[in-house]
């Protein structure tokens, strides 16, 4: 394994850590709010503004030109961040965050194989084989356990 792969590791793991730390954060503020929707607005709002000071400091920020070449399917995944965000916060209370977090996984697996399978949005096609249907499998059985 090269330093990258597993630098690249470490940067993803961390981003999990935040994802289960999310859902619960943003559940309590939707119940402070009254409203998951407003929570999760607010959570990408915070969000916005951490970025884009970070786009500004890193002294990366994009022309129009740039931005107008994107394939139209490049402009849909803050909308689908706010999905995962809303449904996150929503689901937490009741699933708890072990359970959330592992059927999020069994779901983010599941469209990952068909991404894979046919190279969707400008990725390589990668086979989609026994071993990696029998991954998502397993994690489909954790998800099953997560429950008793």
């Amino acid at each position: 394994m090269t330093a990258q792969f597993l630098l690249a590791l470490a940067a993803i793991a961390i981003g999990g850590a935040c994802i289960s730390m999310q859902a619960p954060i943003n559940a309590r503020l939707g119940g402070h709010l009254g409203d998951p929707v407003a929570a999760a607005a607010v959570s990408f709002g915070v969000g916005f503004l951490v970025l884009a000071a970070a786009t500004v400091v890193k002294g990366s920020v994009p022309g129009l030109a740039q931005a107008g070449a994107a394939p139209w399917w490049a402009w849909v995944g803050g909308a689908l961040g706010a999905v995962y965000v809303w449904a996150a916060a929503w689901s937490v209370g009741t699933l708890g965050v072990v359970t959330m977090v592992a059927a999020l996984v069994f779901g983010q697996l599941l469209a990952a194989l068909a991404i894979d399978a046919v190279g969707a949005f400008g990725l390589q096609v990668r086979e989609v084989s026994w071993t990696r249907i029998a991954a998502v499998g397993f994690v489909g059985v954790g998800l099953l356990l997560s429950r008793l």
